[in-house]
């Protein structure tokens, strides 16, 4: 070898003994540099940590605080939701009480009426109107006239008259009263003061401008126990007969009816008995041989004496009753009078436990008594000049009505009635011949009442009225009435 390639041989061993070294030195060099950067990023990495954390502890404390704040609020909701709850039950608590009381109150019969020191006083009655179209076989009925405010059967036309049709409208039976009722010294006096537009003849107005019509007095009377004093009707009505009707009577020439000043005594005798008597009004009214026209003589002296016994039960009425009267008249320096009597016996039937239906009746004889039967149908007695007696006259009066519910609100009523007159032997026909003989009735009608206070009533009638001399005449009449009572 010579010395060139032992140069290069030389220089070839050098290198690879750096590039070995090399090797060796760069790995310690790699993990001193890893070891220094490890070290030099503890403390960022520390930093970092310890930003976190405090984050992390601010979160949980606002965690913590929202957990309070909602366990506040679920809290305060809880005691709101029973708060309201409670007010609620405390205003249901409430509601119900006030019910209770509003019914109670209904419940409670409520007082009516109006105090004036010691006196109550109570206002009653109804306004009533009726439309009416008649038709008279024999003639026509005055206008203005009470045959045409009613049935009245001794104002029917009789003989051979044209007929004639009319047609009425009048609320002058409305009525009104007055109930009193007085303490004093541990006793009740009580009073009463019934008026309509009825019972005098209108004086006020016209048909064709005001139909106006005079206030008359009806009834008028104290009581205290069981005295009555005043006006009433008579003690020898039985006013429970009388049938529901759109006419003012109804059943006139069969009924006994009468209103007049007396005295009463009423007192209890039994169960469900009661004893009434009285002291009346006396009046004769007489007709004069010749002439059926009647004549109050206001010549009595002598009180008209009556009593009633009257039954209540569960089925229904019964009332007897009796009636002592004398008649007179005086003219001229002469009198006369006659003794007078009267029976009468009627009831009523109840038709069921409702008492919504029933059947009553009425029959009376009157000798001399004219006057209390049929509105004076006939005469008290006729009265003959010649020879200053007066003649007796009889009658026999009867009534039936019937009222059938036919629904709660709707019922229908059938009645009739009927009165014979008999006068003495002694009379001479001639001489009576225009005096009343005979009359007689028959109505129905419906009756719907849409609320408690108001009455719709239509009604037909047939009435005829019979002469002594045979003469006769009909009434045929549909009427409709309206009723509001308070």
């Amino acid at each position: 070898m010579n010395h060139a390639e032992s140069g290069t041989s030389k220089s070839r061993l050098l290198v690879s003994i750096l590039l070995a070294g090399s090797f060796l030195v760069t790995p310690g060099a790699a993990h001193a540099a890893a070891h220094a950067a490890s070290t030099a990023a503890i403390p960022a990495a520390t930093d970092r940590e310890a930003l976190l954390e405090d984050r992390l502890e601010r979160l949980e404390a606002e965690m913590a605080q929202l957990r309070a704040d909602l366990a506040q609020a679920h809290q305060q909701q809880a005691e709101s939701e029973a708060t309201a709850q409670q007010a609620i039950a405390a205003a249901i608590a409430r509601s119900e009480e006030a019910a209770a009381k509003v019914a109670a109150l209904e419940s409670k019969p409520q007082a009516d009426g109006f105090k004036s020191g010691d006196t109550t006083i109570k206002l009653g009655g109804y306004i009533k109107m009726i439309a009416s179209t008649s038709r008279f076989s024999e003639g026509e009925v005055a206008t203005n006239s009470l045959g045409r405010d009613f049935y009245l059967p001794q104002a029917i036309p009789t003989g051979s008259g044209p007929s004639q049709r009319v047609e009425d409208f009048t609320a002058k039976q409305s009525r009104f009263w007055l109930n009193l009722s007085t303490d004093v010294g541990g006793n009740s006096v009580k009073g009463l003061v019934e008026v309509d537009f009825q019972t005098a003849p209108g004086t006020q107005g016209s048909q064709r401008t005001t139909n106006g019509y005079n206030l008359a007095l009806r009834r008028a009377w104290m009581q205290v126990g069981g005295i009555t004093i005043g006006q009433d009707w008579s003690t020898f009505q039985y006013t429970g007969a009388l049938p529901e009707s759109t006419d003012f009577v109804g059943t006139t020439e069969g009924t006994v009816f009468v209103r007049q000043p007396l005295v009463r005594y009423s007192a209890p005798v039994g169960k469900g008995l009661t004893l009434h008597a009285s002291i009346e009004e006396p009046e004769s009214g007489t007709a004069t041989l010749g002439s059926p026209a009647l004549t109050e003589n206001g010549d009595d002296r002598i009180p008209d004496f009556a009593a009633r016994l009257a039954w209540t039960g569960k089925r229904g009425e019964v009332s007897i009753a009796g009636l002592v009267r004398q008649v007179r008249v005086a003219s001229a320096g002469t009198a006369a009078d006659a003794m007078g009597w009267g029976i009468s016996a009627g009831g009523k039937l109840w038709l069921g436990q409702s008492k919504s239906s029933d059947l009553r009746a009425l029959v009376t004889y009157g000798h001399n008594a004219s006057r209390y039967i049929g509105l004076n149908f006939a005469p008290d007695a006729v009265y003959d000049p010649a020879t200053n007696d007066l003649a007796n006259v009889n009658v026999l009066a009867a009534m039936v009505a019937a009222r059938i519910a036919i629904a709660p609100k709707v019922r229908i009523n059938l009645m009739g009635s009927y009165q014979d007159v008999d006068y003495a032997g002694s009379l001479p026909l001639a001489s009576i011949a225009s005096f009343n003989k005979r009359a007689w009735s028959g109505a129905a009608n419906l009756f719907y009442s849409p609320v408690k206070n108001i009455d719709l009533g239509l009604e037909y009638r047939h009435g005829e009225r019979k002469l002594v001399n045979g003469n006769d005449g009909a009434l045929d009449r549909v009427e409709f009435a309206a009723k509001y009572s308070f």
